[in-house]
Formats: structure tokens, sequence, C-alpha cells
């Protein structure tokens, strides 16, 4: 898929993805040693994002399993239509029982789920298991089965083994820790906040219009909030709406009226909102 780290950066730019060079250094590793790729970061600075980019710059179909606290085999993986089942067993009752069953345990009645979606077909897919640490301790043990050999065994049908491998990004805000043995078969990437050249060319790309100058400022009073001791600092995400956010107000310059009233669009409690209007030094910045 890539040629180089170069390349990596070239074609993710074209998708509108800003990469730096561990992240472009890493993206081309794991596709180069087919191993997947376990991306962490605090929230909003581009994880999912990246593999989306990804996917876009292969041409291939993004297949997302979103995790979340219960999320179980039958919604990762696969399970049967039951009440298509029972349909067909009620149209079937002149049929005798092993008849029936062999029917009714067939292609026609499995519901593919994310991970079992990936695997299958010869089509270009990259896997994204995003939020991998909000998922129960359980859902591990059948990544690892899964990403291990890149097959699953439905007992009614067989063993289903992949063709073509996805290319898999797993995500993680680190709320807990994942096991040592999924992090083994993974590549890793920590994804934090952007230099300041970084972030200002993301603006740049991502908010057309924006003045240089006020790219610049609204760059350095993120950075100022970062750096305060806040319950959820602004990630870029935050920093783009803001910056579109001052565009529609029409705001050439950062005065201390403005900022006061749009802390809003950057910080999501009202503690922070609060520490931040006290603390924040728009002189200093």
């Amino acid at each position: 898929m890539f040629t180089s780290v170069e390349d990596v950066s070239a074609r993710l730019a074209e998708t509108g993805y800003l990469a730096s060079p561990a992240v472009a250094t890493t993206v081309f590793l794991a596709d180069r040693l087919g191993k997947p790729l376990l991306i962490e970061g605090p929230a909003g600075v581009g994880k999912t994002e990246l593999a989306k980019a990804v996917a876009e710059v292969a041409g291939a179909r993004l297949v997302r399993l979103q995790c979340y606290e219960g999320v179980d085999e039958s919604r990762a993986l696969y399970e049967w239509n039951h009440a298509k089942q029972l349909l067909r067993i009620s149209a079937g009752r002149d049929q005798g029982w092993d008849e029936t069953r062999t029917d009714i345990f067939s292609e026609e009645f499995l519901l593919t789920r994310p991970l079992l979606t990936a695997i299958r077909g010869d089509d270009a897919k990259v896997l994204l298991i995003d939020e991998t640490d909000k998922a129960d301790v359980e859902i591990e043990g059948l990544l690892l089965e899964v990403l291990g050999d890149f097959q699953v065994t439905v007992p009614e049908l067989g063993t289903i083994t992949a063709t073509r491998r996805p290319f898999v990004v797993l995500t993680s805000n680190a709320t807990r820790e994942l096991s040592e043995a999924l992090r083994r078969r993974c590549l890793f990437l920590h994804i934090g906040f952007p230099d300041e050249e970084l972030e200002r060319r993301i603006l740049r790309l991502k908010v057309p219009g924006l003045d240089e100058a006020l790219a610049a400022s609204v760059v350095r009073v993120v950075g100022a909030l970062r750096a305060m001791d806040l319950r959820k600092v602004p990630s870029v995400a935050e920093t783009i709406d803001w910056a579109r956010t001052l565009l529609a107000l029409g705001a050439g310059t950062l005065g201390e009226d403005v900022v006061r009233d749009t802390l809003g669009v950057l910080l999501k409690h009202q503690e922070d909102v609060l520490k931040a209007a006290a603390k924040l030094d728009l002189d200093a910045v």
C-alpha cells in the first residue's frame, strides 16, 4: 500500500491528515509488517481520523467496531438471525429436523458483525476497533483470537480464514490498561498534542480563510490552557472548532471579551471555564 515513510506523509496529507514523522513511520511499518496498530492518546487528537485517512488513501472499506461496556461476541463477531430461522422452521414443518437444521444454519441466516466482516471477502478493508479500552476484558480474548490468525470459527459453518488481511487500527484513550498479550500483537503509537508549528498547519488546512496571525494566537492560547490543571484540556478537535467559531463571529483578533465568551467551545466543564477565565493572561500569549 505504501512505498516509504515519505509516501505515507504525502498521501495522508492529500486526504487532509497531517502526520508527524512518528505517525507516518509507524503507519508504514504496520502496513509493511502486517501488524495491527494500537494507537493511544487523549480524545480528539486524531486517532480515529488516522484510520479513516488510511482507508481513504488505500481505497479500502472502513469497517468499524465501536467498543463500549457490555459489547459482546454477538455484537463484535456474528450472530444468527433467530426471527428468520423461526420463520423457516415454521415453513418447513414437513421436512425432517436434520434437513431443517442444516438449512437454518447456513449463510443465509448469518448476521456478520465487524470482526467477521473484516476478514471475509477479497476487497481491501481497514478494521477500526475504536475505544478498545471501553470494552470489557473478555473482549480482549476474542480480539487475540481474531487478530492472531485472522480467522473465525463458526461451529455450524466451519473456520473462516481471511484471504486478504485488513489493515487493523485499535484506538484507546487509556481509561484502563489493555492486556500485555494484546499489546504484544500490535505496533504501538502514542499520539499526543501536536507542537505549535504542526497545529498551525492543521488549522490552516482545516479552517480555510483563517488569518495566519490569528491562527498563531489561537494555538498559543490553546497551549496555555493545556498547561493549566484542568479537568479536560482542549484537544485538536476543540482547537479547530474554536477557530471556526472565531471566523463565524468575524473576530480578527483575540480580545479578552471574545475569548471569555467562547471558552465553552474549548472547555467542557464549568469549573474549567471558571479557572481559565480567572487565570488566562492574554497579554502573555
